[in-house]
């Protein structure tokens, strides 16, 4: 707005906030952060062992491989890009998230990478092993007794240190480049290149952020493929009713057992609309799926994998049946070596009072009969 004197005079006002140390600060900060991405090899695409007769070739994109061990390795890089180039990451001040584990490991790892302290606002119950990872890169973490008060709690202490809360649940979907750029989306698609169905029928993927799913959406849309995308939810979420409903203002009362997908809010960066199918999975079969999936290739996982591995059964008992042939691709998230004493604890199982037998007989059934179990 133009002052009286500047109305006067037809002086120019000019505010010039140039800092040439924080400049070269950033583009030292950038040039890391990038750096990590051209060290960074692709990651693999597992087939699980499907009957050949089935004409139906079933992969899991392993993103346990990246440098911190989980898909969230892509969307940390990600957003501290995107935060950085915003000028939100300052030196010397945190960088704070709410998260439920693996972003924290994640964030916590490219803090470090470029010289600047990192709060993560978790739920108390987040295994042991996500908490020691994040201290082992560098970061603090801060416990809440209710997963709904991250949110709060985490803007809170961005005031509080003058530090810049990073937001994935808002930040996900726009962070990321949807288009291309090496995202998971066009790494699947360029993997899938030689084989004999190169453009899946299906592809699987959960929902925390609702980042991955949106990438995935987009790209397919962009490229004009004609694969569907279906989101796995777990319980205690609610991703899956505000889709089915419309209403982006429904809630949940308790967090997830799921670590790392389900929300008790519908989160900002989840695109409802890009996406074509929703399955609510019960969390006693993500818990059977992961326990299957190390029997077929005898890798553990965490249990959004078996989240998203039941889902994408279904799908392809369902083109069995249909007498459809082609390709499904879900998500190998994260490993399950952070979760041994959740998903691989028959003690755990108990204590949730989940029975994870029914659901390890139908995946058995399914295998052998290539038909769902009623």
């Amino acid at each position: 707005m133009s002052t009286p004197q500047q109305i006067r005079t037809g002086e120019t006002l000019d505010v010039d906030h140039s800092d040439a140390r924080y400049r070269t600060w950033l583009k030292e900060a950038v040039r890391k952060v990038q750096a990590d991405a051209n060290r960074s090899a692709d990651t693999h695409l597992l087939r699980f062992p499907l009957p050949e007769a089935w004409g139906i070739d079933l992969y899991l994109k392993d993103e346990s491989t990246h440098p911190t061990g989980s898909l969230k390795h892509r969307l940390a890089r990600s957003l501290f890009l995107y935060g950085l180039c915003n000028g939100w990451i300052r030196p010397g001040r945190p960088v704070i998230e709410a998260s439920s584990g693996s972003t924290a490991v994640s964030e916590a790892y490219f803090a470090k990478l470029i010289g600047v302290p990192f709060i993560a606002v978790m739920p108390r119950t987040t295994s042991a092993e996500k908490c020691r990872l994040i201290e082992f890169h560098g970061g603090q973490c801060h416990f809440v007794d209710d997963s709904r008060r991250m949110y709060e709690e985490s803007a809170a202490l961005a005031v509080e240190t003058g530090g810049h809360y990073m937001d994935q649940f808002t930040y996900a979907e726009r962070a990321t480049d949807w288009r291309g750029n090496n995202n998971i989306a066009e790494s699947i698609f360029r993997q899938l290149e030689l084989e004999r169905f190169p453009e899946p029928a299906w592809i699987v993927a959960t929902a925390g952020t609702g980042g991955t799913s949106a990438t995935l959406a987009r790209y397919v849309h962009y490229m004009q493929a004609d694969t569907r995308i279906c989101v796995a939810d777990p319980e205690n979420s609610c991703f899956f009713e505000g889709w089915t409903t419309g209403d982006p203002d429904v809630t949940c009362d308790c967090g997830s057992r799921i670590e790392g997908i389900g929300r008790p809010r519908m989160e900002p960066s989840f695109v409802p609309g890009a996406i074509d199918r929703m399955m609510k999975v019960p969390d006693a079969a993500s818990v059977a799926a992961v326990r299957a999936l190390e029997q077929a290739i005898g890798r553990k996982a965490g249990g959004s994998t078996g989240t998203g591995l039941w889902s994408a059964l279904k799908i392809v008992a369902e083109m069995v049946t249909e007498g459809r042939k082609g390709s499904v691709v879900t998500l190998l998230c994260d490993p399950g070596d952070r979760y041994l004493d959740k998903y691989y604890s028959d003690g755990w199982l108990a204590e949730q009072g989940l029975d994870i037998a029914p659901y390890t007989a139908a995946i058995a059934a399914l295998l052998q009969t290539g038909v769902w179990p009623d």
